[in-house]
């Protein structure tokens, strides 16, 4: 069953701290706050817009939703309550910060139907939450993730790569920390540089360089196999573009791509080919027959996969869309060879290409 998401954007309510990195009005493209009244107009905006078979959740993004005043809290979720009471909704998605979950606020939001809570992370590494100003610390995501989990509603996990002090190392290590913890789902986001933050502060003094575009694909590929591979399902992977979000409006620095997951398993369609082409001592024929989904990525960003195998191999590589599963790649190389091949089985050899 598909899936529609009705977004409630509540910018920065509840935040007990101003991360380094973070200007919620700008990334959220919001500068109001959202009432009861707007919330209930902005779900019977969507409702009429969403297929019958679809499955609808409401969700409330960006700000730590539960460090609200409980008030307002409860005011927004009877709002969402009512359509899932109706049958009209059948999630209630909401975002927070680690250190505002607990046993009492946990049943208090199940009583509201809530179903996934998602926590902003963003690194497992101390220095990194440090730096970042994030105000809380790793053992706090951990007791919140095992409570959220207990209570019985599914745990959501964000995490950033690319924040000051950050590492490819402690990307790694933070993704392996979030597959212990098990969760629902998963959100990866490069960090961009917003305009008015504190980071924003330090890239003008020279104390802070984000990565390069291509330093956070190398990286995310890396994060993406990790989380493929343990079955964890990642829900997004970049910031939505918005009007405010692209590089010299909100954006000032940054790796920033309007399709950034494209590129990412781009990359990774890319070195898994390089593979069988090396294994293969191939030299002339590469041809690719795939879904035509997956014709983009196989091709790469403006061809960049193909100028590859022909700039660095000499090799012409041939893309043909099939009316096969989006999951499947048939690979044909030198000397008739055939190469059937599933992702999910892509993902297990790139593990092991990429040493993790």
């Amino acid at each position: 069953m598909k899936k529609r998401i009705i977004p409630i954007f509540v910018p920065h309510r509840g935040c007990p701290h101003d991360c380094i990195f973070c200007n919620q009005k700008k990334i959220t493209g919001v500068s109001t706050e959202v009432t009861s009244e707007e919330a209930r107009n902005i779900i019977e905006e969507y409702l009429p817009t969403i297929p019958k078979d679809a499955s609808v959740e409401i969700a409330f993004f960006g700000g730590s939703f539960t460090a609200i005043d409980e008030k307002t809290q409860n005011e927004l979720l009877s709002v969402a309550k009512e359509y899932v009471e109706k049958g009209l909704v059948s999630d209630i998605r909401m975002s927070t910060r680690p250190d505002c979950i607990s046993v009492d606020i946990l049943n208090r939001l199940k009583e509201y139907k809530t179903t996934i809570i998602e926590l902003g992370v963003q690194s497992m590494d101390a220095k990194v939450l440090h730096d970042s100003a994030r105000g809380h610390d790793i053992e706090s995501v951990i007791k919140s993730s095992h409570l959220i989990k207990e209570s019985g509603i599914n745990l959501g996990l964000q995490m950033m790569v690319g924040l000051p002090s950050d590492t490819e190392e402690k990307c790694i290590e933070t993704a392996k920390k979030f597959i212990e913890l098990n969760p629902f789902c998963v959100r990866i986001y490069p960090t961009l540089v917003v305009k008015d933050t504190g980071l924003e502060t330090l890239l003008n003094k020279g104390e802070y360089k984000p990565f390069t575009l291509e330093e956070c694909i190398s990286i995310v590929k890396k994060l993406l196999v990790l989380f493929y591979v343990n079955n964890i399902n990642v829900i997004r992977v970049g910031l939505q573009a918005t009007e405010d979000i692209q590089l010299g409006k909100g954006i000032v620095d940054g790796p920033y791509h309007p399709a950034f997951r494209e590129l990412v398993e781009g990359e990774m369609i890319k070195d898994y080919l390089h593979y069988l082409v090396i294994q293969n001592k191939t030299v002339s024929n590469l041809e690719i027959k795939t879904n035509n989904k997956n014709i983009s990525k196989v091709v790469g960003n403006k061809k960049s996969n193909k100028l590859f195998f022909k700039n660095e191999l000499n090799i012409n590589m041939k893309i043909k869309p099939e009316n096969i599963d989006e999951n499947e790649f048939i690979i044909m190389l030198d000397d008739n060879k055939v190469v059937n091949i599933k992702a999910e089985d892509m993902y297990k050899k790139l593990y092991n290409i990429y040493n993790l």
